[in-house]
């Protein structure tokens, strides 16, 4: 008996609702609160009723569940729900799954959303017992206690080998924080960045300096996702998510990524050949970049990783105004996690939309295409959105 062919998502899916809180160091309300506060607004973008959604995707980090907020919301009946893994690696991966659900007919509205009080809440990294039974055991008692830590042994290799500088780095953390001024919304709005402030701000990892590290904040963000057919109908211009993909290279082991040949050919490789394998465009065909930034140095790793410049090429790419409005590729508009709010990345997925829907506060002219990435070093995910 013949089968046929499952139907992909290119195009088959859109982001048609996006919705967030405050951002800030300290928000008084519950994650719970925030996650629905940015769910029903991102609803009420879209147009679509609360009893109309049936499909849930969140982080294994989220505090708050499908059960929970499915309640609190007053959803319909639910007939998908998903959490991905691996913190920020989870983020684009988020709408993966719920354009999987849309485009196969498992659900018609889904949500995705990420609520955290990690600025207010607890550091989880200064509790080191509690990772000694995970493979962190080998590394945490030689001091890398922290992904700042290993991501700085990560830099100082990158430095080591292709010439890398912290000229490069400052250019990542001021294209973030150089948009950050243009977005109200941003922790880091009307608070410019010079490079004698970079350069003399204290380490928290060597090479790593504050400015190298993204905030801690509170808040929440969510989107909706629905066909392509009925996005036609929403409130706003859709944002058709036209490939998505999630990569976990073989033999990785985690942000310093010992085991593998070569530690600088991370999970941004894998995942970027599958994501441009199911494309019909290229990197060169994007107009605008929302690439994950919870260290400056995931942005040139992950330049690289992403197709749009060549291996060891990525500090070089950040120069003479690249990643600024105007430059080679305008990268994180809103300030990032660098420089708007740190919730998991969820931020540059909303931002990708609002470049698609000419509505961003530092908006690339005529945007319609934009990639979005998550978290480098950890198994991760990217998407490509279109309008």
């Amino acid at each position: 008996m013949a089968r046929t062919a499952a139907p992909g998502i290119k195009d088959a899916a859109a982001i048609v609702g996006i919705g967030q809180t405050a951002f800030a160091k300290q928000l008084p309300e519950s994650e719970k609160t925030l996650a629905c506060r940015a769910i029903l607004s991102a609803l009420a973008d879209a147009g679509i009723e609360p009893s109309e959604v049936d499909a849930f995707a969140s982080y294994t980090m989220e505090e708050t569940d499908e059960v929970e907020i499915a309640k609190s919301i007053g959803a319909g009946d639910v007939t998908y729900f998903s959490k991905t893994g691996y913190g920020g690696g989870g983020s684009c991966a988020t709408i993966a799954h719920l354009a999987t659900a849309v485009a196969t007919n498992q659900a018609s509205v889904g949500v995705a959303w990420r609520s955290r009080k990690r600025g207010s809440g607890p550091r989880p990294w200064r509790d080191t017992t509690t990772q000694l039974p995970t493979p962190a055991q080998w590394t945490r008692p030689f001091g890398l206690l922290r992904p700042a830590d290993e991501i700085a042994m990560l830099t100082r290799r990158y430095m080591h080998e292709y010439g890398v500088t912290r000229d490069h780095l400052f250019n990542v953390a001021l294209a973030c924080r150089n948009r950050a001024n243009q977005n109200p919304s941003a922790v880091m709005y009307e608070r410019p960045l010079t490079r004698d402030m970079y350069m003399t701000s204290r380490w928290i990892s060597e090479p790593l300096c504050l400015y190298d590290n993204c905030l801690e904040t509170d808040g929440a963000l969510a989107c909706v996702v629905v066909s392509a057919e009925r996005a036609r109908d929403c409130r706003h211009k859709p944002a058709y998510i036209h490939s998505a993909a999630q990569g976990l290279p073989a033999q990785h082991h985690g942000m310093v990524n010992y085991w593998n040949d070569d530690p600088l050919t991370g999970p941004s490789w894998t995942t970027a050949r599958h994501l441009w394998k199911q494309a019909d465009l290229t990197p060169a065909d994007i107009d605008v970049a929302q690439i994950y930034d919870a260290f400056t140095a995931l942005i040139p790793l992950s330049l690289e990783g992403y197709g749009f410049c060549a291996r060891g090429e990525g500090g070089a790419f950040t120069e003479r105004g690249a990643l600024e409005t105007g430059g080679r590729l305008p990268l994180n508009t809103s300030g990032g996690g660098l420089s708007e709010a740190y919730v998991h990345g969820f931020n540059l997925i909303t931002e990708g939309v609002k470049q698609l829907r000419g509505t961003s506060t530092a908006q690339v002219p005529n945007a319609s295409t934009c990639l979005v990435t998550a978290g480098e070093g950890v198994p991760t995910s990217a998407l490509l959105l279109r309008s």
